[in-house]
């Protein structure tokens, strides 16, 4: 699927279990003609990712016919026509310090066919998604058909995850994914624990990284299109045909938020709640509500 903010950004990061510590690697479609990929490798780990990386990074890349031509028609084909994997899914509410909710969705019958010691993959899905996304799905469905136990990490108010109290989820907001973390962690002591994020949920989860640097329980992470400066994809938003993006994902943050607007009427401050239930853009959310 074409990457919409800064470009195709194919990140990998392992805390624990690989020495040397925290190393990143960057891997970019060029546009020059051969399509070669541009490799980065950030900090250590250099002999260690290199050689199970090199004959992939040798490969053309082969776009799909007549979609993958264009990075637009491709993003818009995926999402009105990409197939959605079926799976039953079961529901956990977690309820977390401050009183607020996310919804993670295991994989139903996992928890009985799959060992204790089974590698647990967390997901974060970008701006607005959820569990119900097909590049989720596919994820999901692709990590389980290997023995991986799957769990989505719904935002408040995504993919139905309830809104319990006045605060909704941002790039800067990192308490959830802390005791989202957390509590898999707990649940499931023996095995090692991974995730990747996608764009918004790839932002939130290298800030995690960070964060808990070295005591990060996590093994390894991976991001996918993080809008690494948020200030500059905010100003890409308003370039050209992303105006596109920034009207549907816009759309689909007052979709989100209107079913909870009641938690924030009384709000005060420099809280703008109806230019955020009203918004026209991702920027117009962010002046309204979450800056």
């Amino acid at each position: 699927m074409a990457k919409l903010s800064l470009g195709s950004t194919f990140s990998i990061f392992h805390s624990r279990h690989i020495r040397p510590p925290l190393a990143g690697c960057h891997v970019t479609k060029m546009t020059v003609a051969d399509h070669h990929p541009s490799l980065e490798v950030v900090g250590g780990a250099r002999d260690r990712f290199l050689p199970s990386l090199h004959t992939n990074l040798r490969l053309p890349y082969n776009p799909f016919p007549l979609i993958a031509w264009n990075r637009h028609v491709e993003t818009i084909f995926a999402s009105f026509f990409r197939s959605i994997p079926q799976v039953r899914l079961r529901r956990e509410c977690l309820r977390v310090k401050d009183g607020g909710s996310v919804a993670l969705d295991w994989i139903s019958g996992d928890h009985r066919r799959l060992p204790p010691d089974s590698p647990v993959l967390i997901l974060l899905p970008g701006l607005t998604g959820g569990s119900q996304d097909s590049y989720v799905r596919h994820m999901l469905t692709k990590a389980n058909g290997k023995g991986w136990r799957v769990v989505v990490f719904n935002s408040r108010g995504c993919g139905e995850s309830p809104v319990t109290t006045p605060q909704f989820y941002s790039a800067s907001f990192l308490g959830d994914t802390f005791e989202v973390v957390k509590h898999v962690g707990a649940r499931y002591p023996e095995a090692n624990l991974y995730a990747v994020g996608w764009s918004l949920g790839a932002n939130i989860l290298v800030r995690y990284l960070g964060k808990e640097s070295h005591a990060c329980p996590l093994s390894g992470a991976v991001s996918l299109c993080n809008p690494f400066n948020l200030v500059i994809a905010d100003e890409d938003f308003h370039k050209g045909f992303n105006n596109v993006y920034d009207k549907a994902l816009a759309r689909a943050l007052c979709k989100i938020f209107k079913k909870h607007a009641l938690l924030f009427e009384d709000m005060g401050g420099e809280f703008n709640i109806p230019l955020a239930a009203n918004a026209k853009s991702v920027r117009d959310f962010d002046e309204g509500l979450t800056r």
